[in-house]
C-alpha cells in the first residue's frame, strides 16, 4: 500500500464523518435530530443566518472532496492491478 493511498484513505474518513454531521446539523423542515442542535428554536420566515450558510459552504465542500478523493482512490486501484 503506497503513501499516497494511504494518506486519501485517511482524508476520507475524516470527510465522511465531517458530511454526517454537518448534514445531521442542518435545520430541518419538521422536528427530528436536528432539533436536538437547536434547529427547533429558530425564528420563523425561513431566512438563512449566517451560520446556515457557512453550514452549507462547509457541507459542499466536504462533499466536493470526499467525492475527489473517491474517484483518486479508483484511478489507483484500476492501474495498480
Amino acid at each position: 500500500m503506497t503513501v499516497m493511498t494511504i494518506i486519501l484513505q485517511v482524508l476520507l474518513v475524516l470527510t465522511s464523518g465531517v458530511l454526517i454531521m454537518t448534514i445531521l446539523m442542518h435545520k430541518g423542515k419538521g422536528g427530528g435530530l436536528s432539533d436536538m442542535f437547536g434547529g427547533g428554536m429558530s425564528s420563523s420566515l425561513g431566512s438563512s443566518g449566517v451560520a446556515e450558510r457557512n453550514l452549507n459552504r462547509i457541507t459542499i465542500g466536504s462533499a466536493v472532496i470526499w467525492g475527489v478523493v473517491v474517484v483518486l482512490l479508483g484511478l489507483i486501484q484500476k492501474f495498480t492491478i
